[in-house]
């Protein structure tokens, strides 16, 4: 079991808070002594190491845990490449609908072909019926780590890592696919031989077609809303249809975070930050950071406007505004890696 702490008051949260109800400050994961990975248990799902899986695929070690599913590192034998495996939980590889989204997710994710994108390679089913995705194994930090680890981000720095976002968005959105879920724990950061290092969306295991059909509505039927509470568009709350301009409203929070420490909307809970974004407005990012850049700030603001028809209509414009900031030498070289 594990549990995030607050780096400034010191107060314990389970999982899944990540803010501090106390000070709003970003938690910090703590894992318990001697804890093989993220979360517990596990079942079946958690004890495939060792296996090889289809005869191709040699199970190492586990990387982590979640709600859903358990990652595993492996090695791809037939390519000689090494590789992460997801595998859905036990409780949850025996509902119907999880099934179905699992399928949809690998059946979305094949078509991604980009660099800012995580790819998924393959859908296999282990002993037992237990079933699972291939994705290439990303080494790098989490953006969710780098935050936790350096606090606010420089404006250079944090504006090149949000544009090669929005490149691999717009791919994905050119498809129809939308991400239903961004947030800073589905950003990898990979270091790049003299280039830096390169922003990769992972986990489109929310994505939804964008034009949607019988099978996809089922997923989402009555009274369920998939994604993390505190980067849901207003319209992604009410539970209406969405578009790619939902995921631009969730990397505004992104970006907002990554240059603040903390969220554009205050509340004690998820639940109330998610009320705040139905009725109020956010807070300006140079209340929080006076050294922003108004141009920095004008893109943010926009990209959280409650309604969809006020923000940007597509990342890549998003980008183009971000690329407007102060820190065009940088971002300049980026140009070329957007569609």
């Amino acid at each position: 079991m594990s549990e995030r702490r607050c780096p400034r008051c010191g107060t314990s949260f389970p999982e899944p808070a990540r803010f501090c109800s106390r000070d709003g400050a970003l938690l910090v994961e703590v894992r318990a002594p001697g804890a093989g990975g993220v979360g517990g248990g596990g079942g079946r799902a958690g004890a495939l190491s060792g296996q090889l899986l289809d005869g191709r695929y040699e199970v190492q070690r586990k990387l982590g845990e979640g709600g859903m599913s358990v990652v595993y590192l492996a090695r791809d034998t037939a390519a000689g490449e090494t590789v992460a495996i997801k595998v859905l939980s036990p409780k949850l590889a025996a509902d119907a609908n999880s099934l179905a989204r699992l399928r949809r997710e690998a059946g979305l994710a094949m078509r991604l072909d980009h660099p800012n994108v995580c790819p998924i390679l393959r859908l296999g089913e282990a002993d037992g019926g237990l079933p699972y995705l291939v994705m290439p194994f990303l080494r790098g930090e989490l953006l969710s780590d780098r935050e936790a680890r350096t606090g606010p981000m420089d404006f250079a720095a944090g504006i090149a890592i949000l544009r090669q976002v929005c490149a691999g968005l717009h791919h994905a959105h050119a498809l129809h696919i939308i991400h239903r879920d961004l947030k800073p724990e589905n950003v990898m950061l990979v270091p790049e031989a003299g280039a830096g290092e390169r922003a990769v969306v992972m986990d489109f295991g929310l994505a939804k077609e964008r034009r949607a059909d019988p099978a996809i509505a089922k997923l989402t039927a009555t009274g369920v809303v998939l994604g993390t509470p505190e980067f849901m568009s207003p319209e992604q709350i009410r539970g209406k249809p969405l578009d790619a301009r939902s995921d631009v409203y969730a990397l505004g929070i992104v970006a907002f975070e990554m240059f603040t420490g903390t969220l554009p909307f205050e509340g004690r809970s998820a639940q109330e930050t998610m009320i705040a974004r139905l009725r109020g407005r956010p807070r300006r990012l140079r209340e929080l950071r006076p050294d922003a850049p108004p141009s920095l700030e004008r893109a943010l603001a926009r990209a959280l406007e409650p309604e969809p028809a006020a923000r940007y209509p597509t990342a890549l414009a998003f980008a183009d505004a971000l690329g407007a900031s102060p820190g065009g030498g940088l971002l300049a070289r980026l140009k070329d890696k957007l569609p």
